[in-house]
């Protein structure tokens, strides 16, 4: 007969082969059985959404890859060549002022050799109006 039929009349493996796992009458394969509130998975995924509001992550990634963008044009090159500038958009909402906000931006892009004024002030306005991102604390703690 075939190779099948001679595997099941095979003796049982002894401790040190494999291990196999006779699945519960009812369970099948993946996406055979509904998926259930209690999959630990799911709720992880449901308060990710509730911890931080999805329209102000996409202003953020939208913003932060408008900077890169408009880096890479004042460095004259691709993100990867480009000296290490940290612009850190929490730091700058936590600042009240655009002139204390413009004089960081400032300190930040240093060993710029092109005109930053321009890239300073669009940012500026980007930024008026968004919200620091921060983890809510948990509660209980």
């Amino acid at each position: 007969m075939s190779a099948a039929s001679t595997e099941t009349s095979a003796p049982l493996p002894t401790a040190g082969s494999r291990v196999f796992f006779q699945a519960a009458n009812g369970v099948g394969c993946v996406g055979s059985s509904p998926i259930t509130g209690d999959d630990p998975v799911q709720k992880k995924q449901g308060k990710v959404t509730v911890k931080y509001d999805r329209k102000e992550l996409r202003k953020r990634l939208v913003l932060e890859e408008w900077i890169i963008e408009q880096l890479s044009e004042l460095y004259d090159c691709e993100e990867e060549e480009m000296p290490e500038v940290e612009i850190d958009i929490d730091d700058l909402l936590e600042v009240n002022s655009d002139d204390e906000r413009a004089s960081k931006l400032q300190e930040s892009l240093t060993d710029c050799y092109k005109p930053t004024e321009d890239f300073v002030r669009e940012l500026l306005g980007r930024i008026r109006g968004m919200r620091k991102l921060s983890a809510p604390s948990k509660k209980g703690l």
